[in-house]
């Protein structure tokens, strides 16, 4: 028998927590914030171990070096990795006025992760009641994406790149957040375990209203068989915009960054 759940939507009676008006608010403040931002791309994969955040932080540094203002903003909060691939892990973020100022990472990339707010070595904990912590969890990180967003003066940017974890929860929150869904940069491997994964995230995205831009394809080479790019291609209509070695030489990233 299926749950009849209601979410705010549903609600008729006065609402005393003012849940909507807060998020309301809430997309608002987002709004401003990217006002300036000319486009917001997720790099997704659905899967873990793909080599998303390097992909996201070396495709950063190549659109920056070829004259574009760029912004990275880690959304692996449990697991971020952006910081260090773009030689910012040493950074802090530095509040001004009412916004946090993004750290400068390699090549002026413009950052926020949630590295540059955990002690070394420590894990995200949330504050609140031990025995209820899981209850609440999804929502704390929903929120704190929320701020990464609204909080943080991104400035004047001609792409914001958002490196999303492993699975779909962070591009719907994304995309509930955003005034439209953001454009998809799809990463993989070649192996079919890896093809299974992301086609059903790359699905999930599209469905929802994101905008296909194309696959990477990482890790090519001897170590990983299959031809999980061009099957996701040929299937969602959209191009391979690049087959990367494990060792990817600077033009294959200013290669790819050509194409966004």
């Amino acid at each position: 028998m299926p749950l009849n759940i209601r979410t705010y939507y549903d609600l008729t009676a006065p609402d005393k927590s003012g849940l909507p008006e807060q998020i309301g608010a809430q997309r608002r403040r987002v709004a401003e914030r990217l006002a300036h931002v000319g486009r917001v791309v997720a790099v997704m994969s659905g899967k873990g171990g793909v080599g998303k955040s390097f992909v996201t932080a070396h495709l950063a540094r190549a659109l920056s070096r070829g004259g574009r203002k760029v912004g990275v903003l880690d959304a692996d909060l449990n697991g971020p990795t952006a910081a260090r691939l773009l030689d910012a892990d040493r950074a802090a973020l530095v509040v001004e006025g009412d916004a946090a100022v993004p750290a400068l990472g390699a090549d002026h990339v413009r950052l926020v992760s949630m590295d540059l707010l955990l002690a070394d070595g420590h894990p995200l904990a949330f504050r609140g009641p031990a025995r209820e912590r899981f209850v609440w969890r999804g929502a704390l990180e929903a929120a704190a994406l929320r701020e990464f967003l609204a909080d943080v003066a991104w400035g004047t940017l001609d792409l914001l790149l958002v490196d999303l974890p492993p699975g779909l929860a962070r591009f719907e929150e994304l995309a509930e957040l955003l005034e439209t869904p953001p454009a998809v940069l799809t990463v993989t491997i070649p192996t079919p375990e890896a093809h299974a994964a992301v086609r059903r995230a790359l699905r999930a995205a599209l469905e929802q209203g994101g905008r296909g831009l194309g696959v990477v394809e990482n890790m090519v080479g001897d170590q990983f068989q299959g031809d999980a790019a061009q099957a996701l291609a040929e299937e969602f209509d959209i191009p391979v915009l690049a087959r990367l070695p494990f060792h990817p030489l600077p033009s294959a990233w200013d290669a790819l960054a050509g194409q966004l």
